[in-house]
């Protein structure tokens, strides 16, 4: 089957981060756009802006369009969603910077709602000053999840050495352990394997699945969430045929480098799961929503507003992050073909099976 050309749908994110920095950069090769044809969802002014701080880049041919159905190829494409006044404050956040954010995203969905887009990746956000200008979202993991109606959804964080996932996103460190239900695992780890299969062509995932207390609670000693709540999930997503093991106590698991004898592996919380994962996987590491009907990336870092303006930023990341939504597309087109295939195979089957009409045969 010969592959059409993507197009790839890319959020601003805030305004005054580092995230036009590292879209810049990394569209920056005239190469890179043989692969896809880029939308970013912005501002011409802000790029603009932006690319004069990168002396080594002397120019971008760029095409301001409408929306998304006016996307030429072999052009940057941006979709101007911000008023003509807006201006950039590099390392500040504020109300503008937030607003921006929202409008972008808000675009670039109703976009790929309409087909006028095939993946969409996310740059990075300031959660408070989202909030504070009434986004009512922990995240944009939580954000997609209501914009297209699913039931649950969960971050997953993926790399050429590790896949991770959590139980609990986005919530302070004391709401945890009430948040770690039996239902709540098993859920995720049906995402997980499902997203493993459909999504990265894994056979039989194997997920190992990490503990809440240290040292998996010591026999009850520092915590009794293991027996109660972890391992009979554990033994649910068994009893479903999901190739689910542990729980592993976090420091062995990551430290003896357990995680590279499974598929992926289910944190019970953010930064149990996320800090190990950046020190492993932070340059290439890219943040995958699972469970979307949609296939939304984002770079693995923040909106680093110490760099912001600075030429300084990295962008393997968001680089990592938009041919990761191409390559996981693809993956889920094939999926859809397979199955596909398998029934109409059945559906062949079973015509060969039933009895056809004929002369009656003579005892």
């Amino acid at each position: 089957m010969q592959k059409r050309k993507l197009t790839v749908g890319i959020t601003q994110g805030d305004s005054n981060g580092i995230g036009y920095e590292v879209i810049i950069k990394a569209l920056s090769d005239p190469r890179i756009l043989d692969s896809f044809t880029p939308v970013i969802y912005g501002s011409p002014k802000l790029f603009g802006f932006y690319l004069k701080t990168i002396p080594e880049i002397e120019s971008m041919e760029t095409n301001v369009i409408p929306d998304a159905s006016k996307a030429e190829p072999k052009k940057i494409n941006i979709v101007n969603c911000l008023p003509d006044s807006v201006f950039a404050e590099p390392g500040q956040a504020t109300p503008d910077s937030a607003r921006a954010a929202i409008a972008a995203l808000d675009a670039a969905v109703k976009d790929i709602k309409a087909g006028r887009i095939d993946t969409m990746v996310t740059g990075p956000i300031n959660k408070k000053a989202m909030a504070g200008e009434g986004f009512g979202f922990p995240g944009h993991t939580e954000f997609l999840q209501n914009a297209f109606g699913v039931k649950d959804v969960t971050m997953l964080m993926i790399s050429s050495r590790l896949k991770l996932g959590v139980v609990t996103g986005h919530i302070p460190l004391k709401e945890v352990p009430a948040k770690i239900t039996r239902a709540r695992i098993l859920s995720q780890l049906r995402l997980m394997n499902e997203s493993l299969i459909k999504d990265f062509c894994v056979d039989q995932p194997r997920i190992a699945v990490l503990s809440l207390n240290p040292h998996s609670g010591d026999g009850g000693l520092l915590g009794t969430e293991e027996q109660e709540i972890i391992i009979p999930a554990i033994a649910d997503a068994t009893a479903e045929g999901i190739l689910a093991f542990g729980p592993f106590s976090p420091d062995g698991y990551f430290g003896l480098g357990h995680y590279e004898n499974f598929d992926a592996t289910l944190a019970m919380y953010h930064d149990q799961g996320l800090s190990p994962f950046k020190a492993i996987a932070f340059e290439d590491g890219v943040n995958y929503t699972a469970g979307l009907p949609v296939v939304r990336t984002s770079p693995d870092h923040g909106t680093a507003f110490a760099m912001a303006g600075r030429d300084e930023a990295d962008p393997h990341s968001m680089r990592a992050a938009i041919f990761d939504s191409i390559d996981i597309y693809w993956r889920r087109e094939a999926y859809a073909e397979l199955l596909a295939g398998k029934m109409e195979e059945r559906h062949l089957e079973g015509e060969e099976r039933r009895p056809r009409p004929g002369r009656p045969q003579i005892a």
